[in-house]
């Protein structure tokens, strides 16, 4: 059944076509193909530097296509909505991304085990296999949500190369459900760094993903130690993964193994940071928060960063329906927009003060002046509000 709009004015023009990006979402497989191509782009023209080709490509090469060519501006039709759910080929596109991941984590790992790469070219094939690892697990993100059982497996082997399959429950039980609010710790508040934001979201991701299996098991009167445990089910995953590279390759491309999941978690958690910054939903009358809206998430329509991160950036609809497969998410007039792409405000997030000077006035300005109504970080709420205040003042 095809999930009510709920009165919300889409943004931009309605494709006459069902979908113009159709045989542009392919180009999705280049990102996990970066783990493959730092050993033959080396060999052929002897830049080392092309070792760290995954944040070249995330951090300068998106950003610079984004600026380029610039946002979307077209929305699926209504009427078309049934035809693109069920198009098999938009579900092979994240299919396909899997073995390409895998096989370029098998390259990596047969090349941290040899002595023919510096230490510095190891780190930067770690980096390059990290961002791969987090482009990964948007792809099991966009898996997870699906009800289909292969789509949901699919998702926790997604998230074995970055040993974070915790996520496969905290993301859609627990995220989902409290977005946007206080007791949300994916859910950046106004005045927080990223820096102060990572170890909140990563602790309170999960343990909160612990409450919610333990609960959800204990609901079905199933221990936790149970082949029916999701948690166990993906962290048992990354174990046989990582069994395996160690059996196949030794002990001394472990590190570096580590180091690239850490840096996958990494920005998953730093988009997490920058998704729903200073956002607040209403309170009800009743004391409940309102249904989370296109209002309560930061959207993006650039074009070449929403092609790599299947529509991630259309993330207000994906919030509002999360049920809606990513080649049908619209860009909505109701959401809040980013000045650039999930690429380019990675590394504004990286500097707080930098970060801070862009979004702020944003945060503010989509609260029609009034900050009480945003997500203040309590420590910094007495001097966010009297710096409003003087602000009103002058």
């Amino acid at each position: 059944m095809k999930p009510a709009f709920r009165n919300v004015h889409w943004a931009g023009k309605r494709s006459a076509s069902p979908d113009t990006k159709r045989y542009l979402w392919v180009l999705g497989s280049i990102a996990p193909a970066c783990a493959l191509l730092p050993s033959q782009l080396v060999v052929r023209t002897g830049w080392g530097v092309l070792w760290w080709i995954g944040p070249i490509i995330a951090l300068i090469l998106i950003p610079a296509l984004d600026w380029l060519v610039g946002e979307d501006g077209t929305n699926p039709r209504d009427e078309d909505y049934e035809l693109l759910s069920n198009d098999r080929y938009y579900r092979w596109c994240t299919y396909l991304f899997l073995p390409v991941q895998l096989t370029g984590l098998v390259i990596a790992s047969q090349m941290w085990s040899g002595h023919e790469l510096s230490v510095i070219d190891k780190l930067g094939l770690s980096t390059t296999v990290g961002v791969v690892g987090a482009i990964g697990i948007n792809a099991a993100h966009e898996l997870g949500h699906r009800v289909e059982h292969l789509e949901r497996w699919l998702a926790k082997i997604a998230l074995a190369q970055s040993g974070y399959g915790h996520f496969y429950v905290e993301h859609n039980k627990g995220h989902h459900a409290r977005v946007a609010t206080p007791e949300d710790p994916a859910s950046a508040r106004l005045g927080e760094s990223l820096w102060e934001f990572l170890p909140r979201s990563v602790i309170g991701g999960f343990r909160s993903a612990l409450r919610l299996e333990g609960g959800r098991l204990q609901r079905k009167g199933l221990p936790w130690w149970t082949v029916h445990n999701n948690i166990l089910q993906a962290w048992s995953m990354t174990l046989v993964l990582y069994a395996a590279l160690l059996l196949a390759f030794g002990p001394t491309m472990l590190p570096y193994l580590l180091l690239q999941a850490v840096i996958g978690a990494g920005l998953l958690e730093t988009v997490n940071y920058v998704e729903h910054y200073g956002l607040l939903r209403r309170r009800l009358p009743s004391g409940r928060w309102a249904r989370c809206s296109a209002a309560d998430s930061w959207n993006s329509d650039r074009m070449v960063t929403n092609i790599f991160l299947f529509h991630l950036q259309r993330h207000s609809d994906h919030h509002a329906n999360p049920g809606r497969r990513y080649q049908t998410l619209r860009s909505s007039a109701e959401a809040p927009q980013l000045p650039a792409g999930y690429a380019t405000m990675i590394v504004l997030a990286a500097i707080p003060p930098l970060w801070r000077h862009v979004m702020d006035p944003r945060v503010l300005a989509h609260y029609a002046g009034d900050i009480t109504r945003a997500n203040i970080h309590p420590r910094k709420r007495n001097t966010i509000l009297a710096s409003q205040g003087d602000a009103a003042t002058a």
